[in-house]
């Protein structure tokens, strides 16, 4: 019996990484497509790397060529709409027959978030491509945190702005998990899947979590959005500041969470309870004290 071959566009990032691995494991044969080849040699053994890029159509053609089953993470970009919408065509062309498409939790009164809108008119081509199709919403992820990781352990600060009212944020291996079973097991077509942790988390909470497990005092500093963005745009283009922005503003006047339907319809897609983000936290900085002590 051939092995069911998976396409997964996106897959160098976290999401895509840990999907990789579980694929592997479940007897995929798996690809990941990227612009670059210099990333392919990181890929786990088993995948094979395809060059393509969304914003050149004419390159799919032979990356999406036998693909059965296509895993489609599109980047945060001005661009993503039209990325999205390219790859769906693709998959069309190339006879694919199942999409699973990472888009984002979309609670009411967020679709003015521009990161979240541009994932609206790609969820709408795939469901009406004639394809089967699955589409996973997550909730703010725990991995966003990695790129916190010298103000956390340095400077005694966590920064990321997402306020007081809570939000039921998500470890990357909860959708990794939901990602894999829609994409090798049946019963999920045509369904759409909230992903949230199990936590109603606040900035304070975050801090507090890194508090206990680094035993020094880490504070929330993040409701300052002028502040905030004066400092992203040290590290990040302006279009994608003032993205964010918005994003985080909506968390701090609404938050982000989850309802009980929610979790009930997620248990169905990720087939096990969700991750704690104390566990997260703890294994995290055990993570970065290991790190700190190999440098030291």
């Amino acid at each position: 019996m051939n092995a069911l071959v998976v396409l997964v566009v996106g897959g160098t990032g976290t999401v895509g990484s840990h999907t990789l691995r579980h694929l592997v494991q479940r007897g995929a044969s798996t690809r990941v497509m990227s612009r670059s080849a210099e990333k392919f040699g990181s890929l786990p053994r088993g995948v094979t790397g395809v060059v393509g890029d969304l914003e050149k159509p004419e390159t799919l053609q032979e990356a999406f060529r036998g693909a059965e089953r296509l895993f489609l993470i599109t980047p945060v970009s001005q661009t993503e709409t039209q990325q999205g919408l390219t790859a769906v065509e693709a998959a069309k062309a190339a006879g694919v027959r199942r999409i699973v498409y990472l888009s984002v939790a979309i609670p009411e009164g967020s679709t003015h978030i521009p990161h979240f809108k541009s994932k609206i008119p790609i969820e709408k081509a795939i469901q009406d491509s004639g394809l089967e199709w699955t589409i996973l919403r997550p909730n703010n992820f725990f991995q966003n945190d990695y790129w916190f990781q010298e103000a956390i352990t340095k400077d005694g600060i966590y920064p990321q702005p997402i306020g007081s009212k809570g939000l039921h944020r998500v470890d990357v291996r909860d959708i990794a998990d939901a990602a894999v079973n829609a994409l090798t097991r049946p019963g999920h077509e045509g369904k759409t899947y909230p992903l949230h942790g199990p936590d109603a988390l606040t900035g304070e909470d975050v801090a507090a979590a890194y508090t206990r497990n680094l035993e020094r005092e880490v504070r929330y500093v993040g409701d300052d959005l002028d502040a905030w963005a004066a400092q992203a745009l040290t590290m990040r283009p302006e279009w994608l500041v003032q993205d964010l922005r918005v994003m985080y503003q909506f968390f701090q006047e609404h938050g982000f969470l989850a309802g009980p339907e929610d979790f009930a319809e997620q248990r169905k897609a990720v087939e096990h309870e969700p991750r704690s983000f104390d566990a997260f936290v703890a294994e995290t900085t055990q993570a970065w004290k290991g790190r700190s002590a190999t440098h030291a």
